[in-house]
C-alpha cells in the first residue's frame, strides 16, 4: 500500500464511504504523501549547496522507475517541474489522483465502488470499505505510537504527519477513549512529525516538503470556508 492510499483510506468513513475530512484538503495530502513517499525513496530531494540553482527547490536524484504506477506517474511530474518550490507541486501531483486511488483500491477488493445521487439528480460515488484489515492495522500503529508513545518506524511516522497535516488525527484516534484531550493528541502528532524519524537530510526535505503540504492544505481550508459562507 501507498502512503497516500493509507492515508485516503484513513480520511474515508468506512459505512457511507465518504471523505469525512474536505475534498481540497485531501486532495493535497494526498499530493504530499506522494511527494514524501518518493522522498523516503531517495528519488525526490530538496536541492543543496552542492547542486546548480537555488536551495530548497524539487530535485529528482534518481529519475528510474519506482515500480508503481501511481509512483511512477508523480515522478514523471516531478521531472518536469525540478527547480520549483515543493509547495508549487503539491496540485500537479493530486490532479485526478484520488479517483485513481479509490479505483485501486477498490480492483483490490478494500472498498467498493456505489453510484448514487444527491437529491435524486447529481450523481456521485462513494467508497465504502470492503476489506478494512488494512487500515485496520494502520489505526493500531497509530494509536500505539500517539497514545502509549511507542516510537514509531517510518511508515507510520509520514502517516501520522499527514494525518496531522490534513487535520483529522483526532477523527483517526479518540483521544477521549485513551484519556487524552484533542489538544494533547494533536500536540503528540505534531511532536512525532517534526521528529527524528528518519536520516537527518531525508528528515530535513520532508519536513520543509511536509510544511509546503500544509501551506497549501490551509489555502484549500481557507477557500473552502469562504464558500461555506456565500
Amino acid at each position: 500500500m501507498l502512503l497516500a492510499e493509507d492515508l485516503l483510506l484513513l480520511v474515508t468513513d468506512d459505512a457511507s464511504g465518504r471523505l469525512s475530512a474536505p475534498a481540497e484538503q485531501v486532495d493535497a495530502g494526498l499530493g504530499g504523501a506522494n511527494l514524501v513517499e518518493l522522498t523516503l525513496l531517495n528519488k525526490v530531494d530538496l536541492s543543496g549547496e552542492q547542486d546548480p540553482g537555488r536551495r530548497g527547490r524539487i530535485i529528482v536524484r534518481d529519475p528510474s522507475p519506482a515500480g508503481d504506477a501511481v509512483l511512477d506517474a508523480a515522478l514523471q511530474i516531478l521531472i518536469a517541474r525540478q527547480g520549483r518550490k515543493p509547495s508549487k507541486v503539491i496540485k500537479p501531483l493530486s490532479k485526478n489522483l484520488r479517483r485513481t486511488l479509490y479505483q485501486r483500491l477498490a480492483d483490490r477488493g478494500v472498498v467498493r465502488a456505489e453510484r448514487g445521487k444527491i437529491l435524486g439528480v447529481f450523481p456521485i460515488r462513494r467508497w465504502p470499505a470492503e476489506d478494512a484489515s488494512e487500515e485496520a492495522e494502520v489505526r493500531r500503529l497509530m494509536t500505539q505510537a500517539l497514545v502509549q508513545q511507542v516510537v514509531p518506524d517510518t511508515r507510520t511516522a509520514a502517516l501520522i504527519a499527514l494525518v496531522h497535516a490534513v487535520g483529522r488525527v483526532d477523527k483517526i484516534v479518540d483521544a477521549r477513549q485513551h484519556g487524552l484531550s484533542k489538544r494533547e493528541l494533536r500536540a503528540r502528532a505534531a511532536a512525532i512529525a517534526k521528529g527524528n524519524w528518519a536520516s537527518e537530510a531525508v528528515r530535513k526535505a520532508i519536513q520543509e516538503m511536509m510544511e509546503a503540504a500544509f501551506v497549501a492544505i490551509s489555502a484549500a481550508t481557507i477557500t473552502t470556508s469562504a464558500g461555506s459562507r456565500r
